[in-house]
């Protein structure tokens, strides 16, 4: 957070305005956005997750009907 306020900060501070401020925000970050493959690998195991979440809900509701109709016999 810190260095994102330096950034815009300094955008701030400039007597020539960059054309594109997202591009310059971009390139002032540096090493923090610059990895794309982590990125990407992030981005794989985030759907990853989602994927194992909504198996192990399926199951949990398919486990909760199974014990509701035990109970209720």
């Amino acid at each position: 957070m810190d260095a994102l306020t330096k950034i815009l900060v300094s955008l701030y501070e400039e007597t020539e305005k960059p054309p594109d401020a997202l591009d310059y925000i971009h390139k002032n970050l540096g090493g923090i956005v610059d990895n794309t493959s982590e990125v990407e690998n992030l981005k794989k195991e985030l759907e990853e997750s989602k994927a194992k979440i909504a198996e192990l809900k399926s199951k949990l509701m398919k486990y909760e009907q199974t014990k509701d109709e035990v109970m209720a016999e």
